[in-house]
């Protein structure tokens, strides 16, 4: 098991795991936050509401945690996250987060880089959003779940049509489109859920 595994583990080990099926929220844009949360089995979105519409921003997958931003100054969740498939989470309050924790430079260090990993990503989604046109970005979206949350180049595709447009900053007709052409130009193979990279 990886280190920053091991350490996530000892973080949340004695907090109740909590059932979420495919599209609950988990946790709302503009609630108060004032705990960490964890997948520890399945995937979900994390996406900006805005206006009426979604912007996706990152799919999370397990060991993923929400939360860090807000652990040193309690305030609201600047996104909402929901399930994408079942999930599982476990939970723990800033409060307890600390009184455990106080003084573990091992552990301070670890929100330290995975707020930078998180931050990166963002970036990454942001430059994809603003700079690429829509096969640019539906492809982006396409090595990222293959890469960082499948990690594998055929994968169940979990998100709906209507996700993938929020995912990559377009109409669902676009996103729907732009798959059909990939799959036609045999770049990938779409059999229902199931997706290859070729």
């Amino acid at each position: 098991m990886h280190k920053n595994e091991n350490i996530l583990n000892e973080i949340f080990d004695s907090q109740s795991e909590i059932h979420y099926k495919r599209g609950e929220t988990i946790c709302k844009q503009g609630a108060i936050a004032n705990q960490l949360i964890i997948i520890s089995e399945g995937n979900a979105k994390l996406y900006l509401e805005h206006k009426g519409k979604n912007v996706i921003i990152r799919i999370l997958k397990e060991n993923d945690v929400v939360g860090f931003h807000n652990l040193f100054h309690i305030n609201k969740f600047a996104f909402s996250v929901a399930a994408i498939t079942d999930c599982k989470v476990k939970a723990i309050s800033f409060n307890e987060f600390h009184n455990k924790n106080d003084n573990n430079l091992e552990v301070y260090q670890l929100v330290i880089e995975l707020c930078n990993e998180y931050a990166s990503g963002y970036f990454e989604r942001f430059i994809s959003l603003t700079q690429k046109q829509l096969h640019g970005r539906l492809a982006d979206a396409v090595i990222h779940l293959s890469k960082d949350v499948y990690k594998a180049e055929e994968f169940n595709l979990y998100l709906t049509r209507r996700d993938i447009a929020e995912f990559t900053g377009m109409s669902t007709e676009s996103a729907i489109r732009i798959l059909k052409e990939f799959h036609n130009d045999k770049i990938i193979d779409l059999n229902g859920k199931r997706l290859r990279i070729n």
